[in-house]
């Protein structure tokens, strides 16, 4: 008879050990000292209550689930029912529909409208900074019907009936006519196939139903390439009419309660951002009412463009600190070669590196939000938000992919994997940089603002000039940078790298004034220097405050 021995090893065969806690119930707002700080100093302490209690909610387990499982379950597009009615649906996951109800309700879309007062721009960026490190996909339709705004505003008429419920703090994505809701989601549609960015060259064709005009009604045939959140109940759109590019409104039900003949053809198979859905169309005689002046369509819509450039620069901010955050986190707990890796001088000098990074980008960001709150009524800041949104939506969403990679790099083999936010983190990373206006455009935008309003060039210098005398790297900068920019020669084909260092400039000015001054001293150390090339992360030079960098920005459970 053959005697059997337990063997209790053959079930266990390790124990789990140096492995990090995921990041998670935690508050996103409180452990982000940088946005903290940024708050206060551009005029929206008022807002710290709400969010405390908002990072809170965007850190915890459950609001962070929500954004995988909505980035796990693609929408997907019905053109007919099964009677084969046309209805042009896009579904999706409930995940997205709860993540757009927690944006709705908490007024990303709306608060800086609802209640204009001083700080509002920097306190609603702060909510979508935080939201949009839960998912960035369905911060697009939150955008656009935030940036909206001041376009329709245009076509006081317009406006009139729908800024009401465009700006109502409830979210209703059901498949109805807009006059059967309390509230809408608006988008925007602009490119075509044979234009892209060059919205001049659009073919899509407005014809008068009646009388012409702003705020008459229109019939639009042609299409659009590329249009994003489909399901929003009405859209900005860019159409020829006999003197030149128009806006209009178009609604995607009429007013009759007849389905509007915008015709979903299938949606886009994106890289990134697809929890959102985005789609190309056929107009049919679609209904559409004009915004704005007629031939003044790109001026009109470009109100709308600004904005959610902006929003481009705030989540692009939210991007890098997920990613550095995820990235601290966890070199905070692994150990490696008998050292916690964030105890590691190489990786110190990296992670130092990703966190200036943020903290940089984070601080131009909120000073663009105090200068939209400051409005017209201060001629510095409008030039600002004029010249700023422009340079920083080119420098810092171009700076994100790299972030992003050298952030997954820290975290290693594991933050390549599906089940961590690295990868989705990495593959939203260019979104910003592309949609919007892409890098060459922003660049040519940035000179069309020194050709077009040459008190912006002064309102920049100003603004970075303001911190002269506080670090001799920086003033040598500043110098070098302004004969530049008085170098008229081949502007154009230099363009990028004037802009970049328009963007350096500011941002370096901006910490050195009001940053963490460990922060700041990096900064100008690694940023300012003749020879800067941007290409690796981890590069800083001896005497940097690594530690104390890493400390403020690591957040703790």
């Amino acid at each position: 008879m053959t005697q059997t021995f337990a063997r209790p090893y053959l079930a266990e065969t390790h124990v789990v050990e140096n492995q990090p806690p995921p990041l998670r119930d935690y508050n996103a707002y409180q452990q982000d000292a940088a946005l903290v700080e940024a708050l206060a100093r551009e005029g929206a302490a008022w807002a710290q209550p709400e969010l405390q209690s908002f990072g809170a909610l965007t850190g915890s387990r459950e609001v962070i689930e929500l954004g995988f499982q909505a980035n796990e379950n693609k929408p997907v597009l019905y053109t007919h029912d099964n009677y084969g009615h046309r209805i042009d649906e896009v579904r999706f996951h409930p995940a997205y529909h709860r993540l757009m109800q927690i944006s709705i309700e908490n007024g990303l879309h709306a608060s800086h409208w609802r209640n204009p007062k001083p700080g509002a721009h920097v306190a609603r960026a702060a909510m979508s900074y935080l939201q949009g490190q839960v998912d960035a996909a369905h911060g697009c339709p939150v955008t656009m019907t935030s940036a909206v705004v001041p376009a329709l505003l245009e076509q006081p008429d317009l406006a009139a009936q729908w800024l009401p419920k465009i700006t109502a703090l409830e979210y209703d994505h059901r498949n109805i006519p807009m006059e059967q809701k309390s509230a809408i989601t608006v988008g925007m549609a602009m490119t075509e196939k044979q234009g892209g960015s060059d919205v001049r060259a659009n073919t899509l064709r407005a014809h008068a139903v009646g009388p012409e005009g702003p705020g008459q009604t229109y019939e639009l045939v042609g299409h659009k390439y590329f249009v994003s959140a489909p399901m929003s109940d009405a859209f900005l759109v860019l159409a020829q009419t006999q003197s030149g590019l128009s806006c209009f409104w178009l609604p995607r039900w009429r007013a009759d309660g007849s389905k509007n003949p915008l015709q979903i053809q299938r949606l886009k198979n994106k890289m990134g951002n697809v929890a959102n859905a985005s789609c190309e169309t056929e107009l049919r005689g679609a209904h559409a009412q004009m915004v704005g002046g007629e031939g003044r369509g790109v001026a009109t819509i470009l109100k709308m463009v600004t904005m959610t450039r902006f929003d481009c620069m705030v989540g692009s901010s939210a991007g890098m600190r997920q990613a550095v955050a995820q990235a601290l986190h966890h070199c905070a707990y692994r150990f490696a070669f008998g050292k916690r890796l964030a105890e590691q001088p190489l990786m110190q000098n990296v992670l130092a590196d990703l966190v200036i990074e943020h903290e940089a980008a984070l601080a131009l960001t909120m000073r663009i939000g105090r200068a939209l709150d400051a409005g017209s009524a201060n001629e510095h800041e409008k030039m600002l938000v004029r010249v700023g949104t422009a340079v920083g939506k080119y420098w810092i969403c171009k700076r994100t992919p790299a972030h992003a990679y050298e952030a997954m790099e820290c975290i290693g083999g594991s933050g390549v994997m599906e089940d961590c936010i690295m990868p989705r983190l990495f593959r939203e990373s260019p979104v910003n940089s592309i949609w919007e206006g892409s890098g060459n455009v922003q660049c040519l935008d940035m000179l069309r603002a020194m050709s077009r309003n040459p008190g912006s060039v002064d309102a920049y210098m100003d603004e970075v000039q303001s911190a002269a005398g506080s670090d001799d790297r920086l003033d040598r900068y500043v110098g070098r940078l302004g004969a530049e920019l008085l170098d008229p020669s081949a502007i154009e084909y230099r363009a990028r790298g004037v802009v970049e260092k328009m963007a350096l400039a500011l941002q370096g000015a901006l910490l050195v004034r009001h940053g963490n001054p460990a922060v700041a001293d990096a900064f100008c150390a690694s940023r300012l220097g003749e020879h800067y090339s941007g290409l690796n992360f981890g590069n800083l030079p001896r005497g940097v405050d690594c530690k104390s960098i890493i400390a403020r920005a690591t957040p703790l459970l």
